[in-house]
């Protein structure tokens, strides 16, 4: 490995001035976080909110990046206008906040294994890496993400990397994942390589065009975090104390399934197994409440990429017209998506699911059999998931398939958020 430079990058040191008092609602516009951070904690008085204070300088440093998608729009406002249009406010039913869902506490959530391997991550990188890499908690670089695969990207590529320096990145995302989730990670890179070399186009589909970057200095009272964004794949990692916020995360694949060396490579099955299980749990006057449409369209996502400020109404069934035993399946939808953290994070993060289950909603497209293309979207006051079967894309080929000939499953887009962010 190359020695690192000897010159550290110079980051912004956080301003102070707003007192332990300050709302959780100012403090998220202030750092326009993408995801809607679902809380953050005290830690030891003014101390924690001193690096939220009024970090005006960085508040929109990072460029709105250029370049055309070839993946299309991503939801309202998606990828396809690449750039911030607007201040972050969050997803809403009718464009009005919610206030104080999200409590001000500690979760008990363990994060000094992924503070450590944030430092030494950052520690291994040389000053010039490290300059483009970290960022301050309050950049808007926690909204420049798309699962676009031609996305102009900040950060640091796994192909920038040493070998040493990636397996500091992997330890990264090890101390953050599931062992579910990194395998996930790892078998969406594998098939976006393998279809790459099937189509003849490594160049824009491969392993290792995804992106690391840190917002913030890991530190286990001060808040910060780290974003991996690449093609079908985007963690956005929000750390304060005892408390984790994994959202906005994008999970997905072209194809879902494909063989590899010899053996048959998967992934994304665990959310398309959940939704069908669910919707066919339901009687049939229960699934003419729930399914908008029995026909589904190449694209239905709407709050992928770039729509942080999606207003979307309640549609679909409601949690109250649910039997306990379909309220376990629909809970088994959103735990597709939690599992992927650590054991604690998912637990914390789905007690708060399940302490609105009542007022979730699940809205349903598309056909129920097995192999059935649809669309699902679980909304709630603080959880939106949406899993869509979309038409083939740029890497139809690789599965034999012609580009926009009808959604499939072998063309996969899921994204978890938090409503109401705050």
């Amino acid at each position: 490995m190359t020695e690192p430079d000897t010159e550290e990058p110079a980051v912004q040191a956080p301003q102070t001035g707003r007192q332990a008092h300050a709302s959780r609602r100012n403090f998220m516009r202030k750092v326009f976080f993408a995801s809607g951070a679902t809380a953050v904690a005290t830690m030891g008085g003014a101390g924690a909110w001193a690096a939220l204070a009024a970090d005006e300088t960085d508040a929109t440093a990072s460029a709105a990046p250029s370049g055309a998608p070839t993946g299309g729009p991503g939801g309202a406002g998606g990828p396809g206008n690449q750039s911030i249009t607007e201040d972050f406010f969050g997803l809403t039913t009718d464009g009005k906040k919610i206030d104080d869902l999200f409590t001000v506490h500690s979760e008990g959530v363990t994060t000094a294994p992924v503070i450590a391997a944030a430092n030494a991550f950052l520690a291994g990188l040389s000053a010039t890496q490290k300059s483009s890499t970290q960022f301050t908690v309050h950049s808007t670089e926690w909204r420049l993400w798309s699962n676009v695969d031609v996305y102009d990207r900040q950060g640091v590529s796994i192909a920038d990397l040493s070998d040493e320096q990636q397996a500091l990145g992997k330890a990264l995302l090890k101390s953050a994942l599931s062992a579910e989730g990194l395998e996930t990670t790892e078998r969406i890179r594998r098939i976006n390589q393998a279809a790459g070399e099937a189509i003849d186009n490594t160049n824009s589909f491969n392993e290792e065009a995804f992106y690391y970057t840190v917002m913030g200095t890991p530190s286990a009272t001060e808040p910060w975090g780290f974003q991996f964004d690449g093609h079908h794949l985007v963690i956005n990692y929000f750390v304060l104390g005892g408390q984790v916020v994994m959202s906005p995360c994008f999970w997905g694949s072209e194809p879902t399934e494909m063989e590899i060396d010899g053996t048959t490579v998967s992934v994304c099955k665990e959310e398309v197994r959940a939704s069908l299980a669910f919707i066919n749990s339901l009687t049939a006057a229960q699934r003419t409440v729930a399914v908008e449409s029995t026909t589904k369209s190449n694209e239905s996502m709407k709050a992928g990429a770039f729509a942080d400020n999606a207003v979307q109404e309640y549609t679909g069934i409601r949690g109250t017209a649910l039997t306990a035993a379909q309220k376990l399946k629909l809970l088994a939808i959103v735990e597709a998506f939690t599992g992927r953290a650590k054991a604690d994070v998912a637990r914390a993060r789905l007690a708060e699911v399940r302490a609105h289950l009542n007022d979730t909603h699940v809205t349903w497209s598309g056909g129920i059999a097995d192999d059935s293309a649809f669309y699902v979207r679980v909304h709630s006051p603080v959880v939106w998931v949406e899993v869509d079967c979309q038409a083939p894309g740029p890497l139809a080929g690789a599965y034999g398939a012609s580009q926009g000939s009808g959604a499939t499953q072998m063309h996969v887009h899921s994204v978890i958020r938090t409503p109401h962010g705050l």
